[in-house]
Order: structure tokens, then C-alpha cells, then sequence
């Protein structure tokens, strides 16, 4: 029989009300309050803890405080990735991030997907779907990242917009939900 958290990686529809589920976020929620927490001469720079927390980073990869994520560990960061204050990243699947890529303050991006039956939603049921970030996108500021979404190189996403669709290498989307520009 799987863990929720082996069910959860397999992408299967599982439970996020779980002991060890719960310990991983609280692993995340001391991880991320310490790099809250930095000095403002450290500013920019990730905190030890967190570091440790994530699935992959680099020494030149810039998180501005606050920032928040379910559990760091499925988060895959490139060369000279910046994510700007307030990003949020529910990562109960992993997000890739490429290089040199840009996000702007309050992006979030979602990885879980809730089950429509209130009940089962109720009881904590859900699956999860990646996120892929290519090389060199820019993420305008409070845009949302649903789930499932793979975003490519040097794509552009406006500030505000819905992604809830691919967004195809050098596109540039906008809107709610996004569309490519010059699209209706």
C-alpha cells in the first residue's frame, strides 16, 4: 500500500491531511520563516535553511522574502533564476524553473489540483501536475501558474494573467485566462 506522499509524487489522487505530508510542510514553514527573517544585508540571498530545503538551486538563484511554498522539496531552481517578494509556490509536484528566468512580485504557482466532489475535497483529497518553466520567460507580477502548465523558452506572461494552458517558446500571453497577444 503507498504513503499519501508516494501517491502525491505518482501523481494519484491522494490525501494532503497527513502526518507525514504535514511534517514536510512544517519543514517548509521553518525553512521559509528563517528566510523571512534574514538581515537586510542578506537580502536576496537564500537562507540556509531554505537552501537545504529546496530540490535544486544555485549559489546565483535570488529570492526576495516574503515567499512561501508547500514544501520546497519538488522546487528546481536555474542559473540566475529571480523570484521577486511575495511568490508563492505550492510545489505538491515538482516545479522546474530554467535559467536566467524572471518572476515578478505575487506570482504563485499551483501545482495541486482539488477534487470537485465537495465531500472528497472536504476530506483533503487531490492529485498533483507539474510546472515547467523554461529558460529565460519573464512571469509578470501576481500572475497565476495552474497546474499541469509547461511555459517555454523566452515566453512572456503578462502581469495579472491565468495561465491554465502551455504557453508555447517566445509567446507572450495575457489576460484571464491567457491568451497569446493578438489572439481574441
Amino acid at each position: 500500500m503507498k504513503t499519501e506522499r508516494e501517491k502525491m509524487e505518482a501523481g494519484e489522487w491522494y490525501t494532503c491531511i497527513d502526518d507525514e505530508l504535514e511534517t514536510l510542510r512544517q519543514a517548509a514553514y521553518h525553512a521559509v520563516h528563517e528566510h523571512r527573517t534574514l538581515h537586510p544585508s542578506k537580502r536576496g540571498w537564500i537562507s540556509p535553511a531554505l537552501r537545504t530545503l529546496l530540490g535544486s538551486s544555485t549559489d546565483s538563484t535570488i529570492i526576495e522574502a516574503p515567499f512561501h511554498c508547500a514544501y520546497g522539496i519538488n522546487i528546481h531552481l536555474g542559473e540566475r533564476v529571480f523570484l521577486n517578494a511575495g511568490c508563492t509556490i505550492l510545489d505538491t509536484a515538482p516545479v522546474r524553473i530554467g535559467d536566467q528566468t524572471m518572476l515578478g512580485p505575487n506570482v504563485q504557482i499551483y501545482c495541486a489540483q482539488h477534487h470537485k466532489d465537495a465531500e472528497k475535497r472536504c476530506a483533503g483529497l487531490e492529485f498533483a501536475k507539474p510546472v515547467t518553466i523554461g529558460k529565460r520567460a519573464w512571469i509578470g507580477g501576481a500572475a497565476i501558474i495552474m497546474p499541469g502548465v509547461t511555459i517555454g523558452d523566452e515566453a512572456i506572461v503578462g502581469a495579472g494573467s491565468v495561465v491554465t494552458k502551455d504557453v508555447p517558446t517566445g509567446a507572450t500571453v495575457v489576460g484571464n485566462p491567457a491568451r497569446m497577444m493578438g489572439q481574441a
